[in-house]
């Protein structure tokens, strides 16, 4: 397929990127800045984009620029996996301000392109996945997923597009940003003990090339779909977070002389939903992923 995708600097992105491209296709990925602009960890996945993939600087979603792009070709498939992420952990994340980014000029996208189109959408969405507290937003910025989902529903059924939703949990894995897991490893590496303040969440983690085995797959499966609507909700580890910590200890133990000193504290905070996870199992979409060799690249990417 010929697949103009969004959001390719983004850790997901990446990798949906990379195993698109494995699976033969080509992909073409707008973003939205310079090349030399990027810093960190997505500044080392930009670069390696470049080797399998087109990438178009300064072209934001909706923009003239990306319209000029979406026209200078007959693409497949839409893939539109960026969304505003500024300060998305914040009570303040303005929610209508990112939803303007996500879909802006959707209509001019839509019709320029006419073809098939795959977003992404996120657990902590408002009624996705499944857990407690009446499925809810987590926070403004999982409402404005929720309402891009919304927005893109909508016109794509006023256009007769076919639409598809690829719902993402937890992920983890290599070039990701420094958050969970990279917190443990990263402490283990140097010696010192990592302690879990919330063993208690119970959560949905997943290695990130099994989740883009799975993209891959469902991209191929909405190109081809006469289906209006199609959702897949791709899952991974479902346990608590204090049990997923120590399946990280072990895998990591097996693979280096680290002493991987974990402690699990008392959990006092519960601002978060107890418990939100997807809701398929993403290895019976991938069922020939390697799972050691999996382990192996994530121990590897921290030990090096």
């Amino acid at each position: 397929m010929k697949i103009l995708f969004t959001g390719a600097s983004s850790f997901t992105g990446y990798w949906f990127v990379r195993k698109l491209a494995q699976a033969g296709h080509d992909v073409t990925c707008p973003i939205t800045g310079e090349l030399e602009n990027y810093t960190e960890v997505r500044r080392i996945r930009v670069h390696q984009l470049k080797n399998f993939s087109n990438l178009m600087p300064r072209c934001s979603f909706g923009s003239d620029a990306f319209l000029s792009l979406a026209g200078s070709a007959k693409f497949d498939l839409l893939c539109h996996h960026a969304a505003d992420v500024t300060n998305y952990k914040s009570p303040d994340f303005h929610t209508i301000r990112a939803l303007q980014n996500n879909t802006h000029n959707l209509v001019g996208v839509l019709k320029t392109m006419a073809c098939p189109v795959l977003l992404t959408g996120s657990v902590f969405e408002n009624d996705e996945g499944a857990g407690d507290d009446l499925l809810n937003a987590f926070s403004p910025y999982g409402l404005s997923k929720g309402l891009t989902w919304q927005f893109f529903r909508y016109y794509c059924g006023m256009a007769s597009l076919p639409l598809g939703k690829f719902v993402i949990p937890n992920p983890f894995g290599p070039y990701e940003e420094p958050r969970f897991t990279a917190f443990l490893l990263k402490n283990w590496k140097v010696g010192q003990p990592a302690e879990i303040k919330t063993p208690n969440y119970f959560r949905d983690n997943i290695h990130v090339d099994l989740l883009a085995g799975a993209y891959a797959i469902f991209a191929e499966k909405i190109s081809k779909s006469n289906a209006c609507l199609l959702r897949l909700n791709p899952s991974g580890y479902v346990e608590k977070q204090g049990a997923f910590a120590e399946r990280i200890q072990r895998e990591t133990r097996a693979r280096t002389n680290w002493t991987c000193e974990l402690k699990l504290a008392r959990q006092e905070n519960f601002s978060e939903p107890m418990n939100r996870t997807n809701t398929e199992p993403a290895s019976m979409f991938v069922p020939h992923w390697n799972e050691s060799a999996a382990w192996d690249a994530f121990v590897f990417y921290y030990a090096a």
